[in-house]
């Protein structure tokens, strides 16, 4: 089991081998983070299919991109995160909306169901999440988005936003706290 500085090494040098060419390091570049790029690829796109095609385009666009990776711009798995995240986001872009839930906020859908029973029951906890929700600044609402739907830590949103870390980790601890207020007094 490799620690956090060997995995980064580790990462860096099958980034720079598929730069190069070596078939060999895109696998092993796979292996070691595919997991991690797929589960970040369903939360966005939440359809294991699409997450599936989503996936292969990342590792392809990373065979053609790996020699634009600069380890002293970002961490291997931040890149790869980023690069990933924007084809899921050019996924859901490009999908024609199938019904109403289509153009909601990833937030707002945090607690709906497929269970109409269930669904009436929860319809005044979801009407009180969004109006808990529309209280947030538009910076805490899509970092907090970006975190929980796409399982970015505090470093890499900051990278992926171009922000101080200090300020996404504000951002995300008042919109917490605005939240968990608002939820549990009303507005």
């Amino acid at each position: 089991m490799l620690d956090a500085t060997q995995r980064h090494q580790y990462l860096i040098d099958q980034l720079n081998g598929c730069a190069h060419g070596n078939r060999q390091a895109l696998e092993r570049l796979y292996r070691a983070s595919s997991a991690h790029l797929y589960a970040q690829l369903l939360r966005i796109v939440r359809n294991e299919s699409a997450a599936q095609d989503c996936l292969q385009h990342v590792f392809i666009k990373i065979w053609h991109a790996a020699d634009q990776y600069d380890e002293t711009r970002a961490k291997p798995m931040t890149w790869l995160s980023t690069m990933t995240r924007n084809i899921g986001i050019d996924w859901l872009r490009r999908q024609k909306p199938q019904d109403a839930t289509a153009n909601e906020p990833l937030l707002e859908t945090l607690f709906s169901t497929d269970d109409p029973e269930d669904d009436s029951m929860s319809a005044q906890q979801n009407s009180k999440l969004q109006d808990c929700l529309d209280t947030l600044s538009r910076q805490q609402r899509q970092v907090m988005e970006m975190a929980f739907f796409q399982g970015l830590t505090h470093s890499e949103l900051a990278d992926s936003l171009a922000q101080p870390l200090g300020s996404v980790k504000s951002w995300i601890r008042r919109g917490l706290e605005r939240l968990k207020t608002c939820l549990t007094s009303g507005i």
